[in-house]
């Protein structure tokens, strides 16, 4: 693999208090995946390569939330407590922040209804890198958008943590993602890199 740069981005998804222990959608040890992204962060910023951060970002009413029909409890209200960023997550002065399923519609990809494709293109990123939560919702959504729109695909599995609302969701979508085309790594192999 060719070390990271500036055509390659890494892409955080969704690490936010409400899908960490305790909070209203929790993945369970949700959180132990941060340190792991807190090094890819490191790396990547000291590549110069591009770090971007998707979060949930609801209305109070989203179409999402079972009182709306929807199958989730209320999570990730935009401003809140629970919406923000986990305090352990390491996030630069001026982040690229990515905001989705802010209006009615559900945007499980952080490329959905976004301009995270725009900014991607008009910098010239070719290799995306996937990390956060959870690997059978966001992150398989995530991946499988870049991957349609031609982006070399990796997602870190020791930087993923799954909902597994039936067992083995988390396997599964790691097995759909490489079926399309993406790669799945382990951390070690981008931190050996030489930069």
């Amino acid at each position: 693999m060719k070390k990271i740069g500036e055509t390659d981005a890494l892409i955080v998804v969704d690490v936010q208090n409400d899908f960490c222990p305790g909070g209203a959608l929790a993945v369970e040890e949700g959180d132990a995946i941060i340190p792991v992204i807190n090094e890819l962060v490191d790396r990547f910023l000291s590549a110069k390569a591009l770090v971007a951060y998707s979060r949930d970002w609801h209305p109070a009413d989203h179409t999402s939330f079972v009182a709306q029909g929807g199958p989730w409890p209320p999570h990730c209200v935009a401003g809140t407590k629970g919406a923000a960023f986990h305090a352990e997550l390491k996030v630069p002065l001026h982040p690229l922040i990515i905001s989705k399923a802010c209006g009615e519609q559900e945007a499980l990809s952080a490329f959905d209804g976004t301009e995270l494709g725009r900014k991607l293109a008009g910098q010239g990123i070719e290799r995306i890198f996937i990390v956060g939560l959870a690997t059978d919702y966001c992150v398989k959504a995530t991946a499988l958008d870049s991957l349609s729109l031609g982006l070399e695909t990796y997602v870190v599995s020791d930087a993923v943590k799954g909902v597994n609302v039936d067992r083995g969701d988390d396997t599964r979508a790691l097995e759909e993602i490489r079926d399309r085309g993406g790669l799945v790594i382990e951390s070690f192999s981008l931190l050996l890199l030489r930069q």
